[in-house]
């Protein structure tokens, strides 16, 4: 930052209104049905840009002359999320939107978008005072921008797409660290609980000399509470729980128990969600290993089993488990299995001291992929907050 203080040292930073420094330049007239009907896949030379994400890629003939952009530009994402993106192709947008580029060889374009995106807050607390967040063009017009010489705002736009740039590659080597190690998991843990038949006996779950499924009982959203007798929600089983808890997020009253006689799974028994959006989402269990009684929602069940309980939850989350479930699985808005096509599921049954061994081993791989889980966020979040300090003192200039 001292290099760029000895370059802005006795240098007068002119201040423009953005609609003076750059050229103004309007969308064309397209529907998003349209845009869908015409889109020809990521190969088309033409992007299209509507609000949010939405985007298509078309051919020139299918936009007029008139509205195709062909100057490196800043597009104003006037409605909805407002904000800014910059690009260096071929494009057009909505009628709605409006995106600037330069004419003067003295103004370098990134190096006011990144001026903009440190602003981008400020364009989106003047949309929300609209039904519908949007600004118009006025908006962006006046808003000031800082000119530094040439040199400097060149400088500036190298440090930023540096530190983009490396940011982007720590990003995908974590993100794809955590794929890596939940691939390897997964394959370990389909290893490690399939069996030959004539290796270990196999039993249906629902057999009465192995388990039992009992179903839990109702209750809402609205009876949850901070502090109370330990519960679990079906919904929380996709959110918050993985292979096992002895702590819930949520309770619910003592007097609600009582009330709805609703089921308790002891320490030991496995919860298993029973009903979801998809059927993908169904049979996935969580071992209780909490001293104090579990209440149980409706859309799951509790498994009371001579297994150890870890070693059931870990079966749960199986291929060879999901892949005989589905067919018992009944489809519509919301999916369901009972206790009767659980019960189906055949389970290997090693020796206690062989599922002891497998839990340990999943354990391990559990802890580690959690772990790069809940730091790839906590890493990445620190890298934009440092590039955003960066940006923030790079693009702070006094005004005269």
């Amino acid at each position: 930052m001292s290099y760029l203080n000895e370059l802005l040292e006795g240098v007068k930073v002119e201040w423009k209104p953005l609609g003076k420094a750059l050229v103004r330049t309007k969308g064309t007239k397209i529907t998003a049905g349209q845009m869908k009907e015409l889109h020809k896949g990521d190969d088309a030379p033409l992007k299209i840009f509507a609000g949010g994400k939405t985007i298509a890629f078309v051919n020139f003939e299918d936009v007029p002359e008139k509205d195709i952009n062909r100057e490196t530009s800043i597009i104003v994402k006037s409605r909805g999320v407002i904000e800014f993106e910059y690009y260096d192709k071929p494009f057009s947008h909505k009628n709605e939107m409006w995106s600037y580029h330069s004419k003067n060889e003295n103004i370098d374009i990134k190096f006011v978008y990144y001026f903009l995106k440190i602003h981008e807050l400020y364009f989106q607390n003047i949309g929300s005072r609209m039904q519908m967040p949007q600004i118009s063009t006025p908006v962006t017009d006046k808003f000031q921008i800082p000119i530094p010489p040439l040199k400097i705002q060149k400088e500036i736009v190298r440090i930023l797409d540096t530190f983009t740039e490396l940011t982007t590659e720590l990003t995908t080597e974590l993100t794809t660290e955590l794929t890596t190690r939940k691939q390897q998991y997964t394959y370990y843990r389909e290893q490690l609980l399939s069996f030959d038949e004539n290796e270990v006996q196999h039993v249906a779950m629902g057999d009465e000399s192995v388990g039992k499924f009992i179903r839990g009982k109702r209750f809402v959203k609205t009876d949850l509470l901070a502090e109370g007798v330990p519960t679990i929600h079906y919904g929380e089983m996709y959110t918050h729980y993985g292979t096992w808890a002895d702590k819930t997020k949520s309770f619910v009253s003592k007097e609600l128990v009582e009330n709805k006689k609703l089921r308790l799974a002891k320490k030991g028994d496995v919860v298993i969600v029973a009903a979801g959006e998809t059927i993908e989402d169904i049979g996935q269990g969580t071992a209780w290993l909490g001293d104090e009684g579990v209440a149980v929602h409706d859309a799951c069940f509790y498994y009371k089993s001579t297994f150890n309980p870890k070693y059931v939850a870990y079966f749960t989350r199986t291929r060879q488990f999901h892949d005989q479930i589905k067919r018992h699985i009944s489809s519509g808005k919301i999916s369901a299995i009972n206790a009767k096509g659980l019960g189906k599921a055949i389970i290997p049954i090693p020796s206690k001291a062989e599922q002891e061994r497998i839990v340990a081993i999943l354990d391990k791989f559990d802890t580690l992929t959690t772990s790069i889980s809940e730091g790839l966020p906590k890493e990445i979040e620190l890298r934009k907050k440092q590039y955003e300090y960066y940006r923030e003192m790079l693009l702070t200039f006094p005004k005269n």
